[in-house]
């Protein structure tokens, strides 16, 4: 059973295909979950404003209120780990998607096998809890507890992927990790279910947000053909 405290987790699906809605909700509630599915956004946001779910898998091509629309709400009102998934191929989407703060996306036809190991992925991180411990760089700070991250004591706005993508390369300086191994590490997911080229897109991001100058990256190196690391020293306090 997919549980949290004891309790079954919930998993909303967002679609307007009455057939695709069944299907989505057979696999998951055979894998433990409790899942409500609705065909619409505002739908979606009455259901989440009642019962606080533990994730929403959201289709983009919506009637009514967009995907992005309703994502833009989750995000800034609700922070839900959301899924997006959307039935074009091209990265407009995508990308648009995780700049608003999903957690994940997926592009149909995608089989049983890979939307389950996305689901737990999601869920895997959004649960693990963070050890109360601050890493200090100078002028960059991150909280772990909190998901704090400060520049100079200005607050920075990060997605949860970009924070968690941040804090593991932080948690060990200098230290090497191969795209594949972020996508392990990171995002709980392989090669096999996801391209790699998410984890680059998501270190751009992170580097607009992050860095001086992200065309010439400091904090985060890249170093072809093998990967990237984060560059900073750890303060210790006395």
């Amino acid at each position: 059973m997919a549980t949290t405290a004891g309790r079954t987790q919930h998993v909303i699906v967002v679609d307007d295909d009455h057939e695709v809605r069944g299907i989505l909700r057979d696999i998951l509630e055979q894998d433990g979950y409790q899942v409500t599915a609705v065909g619409d956004g505002e739908a979606l946001l009455a259901m989440v404003h009642r019962h606080h779910p533990d994730l929403v898998i959201l289709d983009m091509m919506l009637p009514g209120m967009q995907g992005l629309e309703v994502l833009r709400h989750l995000q800034d009102h609700d922070r839900i780990p959301t899924i997006v998934v959307t039935g074009k191929t091209g990265e407009s989407d995508r990308v648009v998607g995780l700049e608003l703060g999903a957690d994940d996306y997926m592009v149909k036809p995608f089989s049983h096998p890979e939307l389950l190991a996305r689901v737990h992925a999601v869920l895997r991180r959004a649960q693990v809890p963070q050890a109360a411990e601050v890493l200090d760089f100078g002028d960059l700070t991150i909280d772990l507890r909190t998901r704090d991250v400060m520049i100079e004591g200005e607050s920075v706005d990060l997605t949860a992927l970009e924070f968690d993508l941040l804090a593991f390369l932080a948690s060990s300086p200098r230290q090497v990790f191969s795209r594949e191994t972020l996508l392990d590490r990171v995002w709980g997911s392989s090669a096999e279910w996801q391209t790699t080229a998410t984890v680059s897109e998501h270190i751009h991001r992170l580097r607009r947000k992050i860095e001086p100058d992200p065309a010439r990256p400091t904090r985060i190196e890249t170093l072809r053909g093998a990967g990237y690391r984060f560059t900073g020293t750890t303060i210790q306090k006395q």
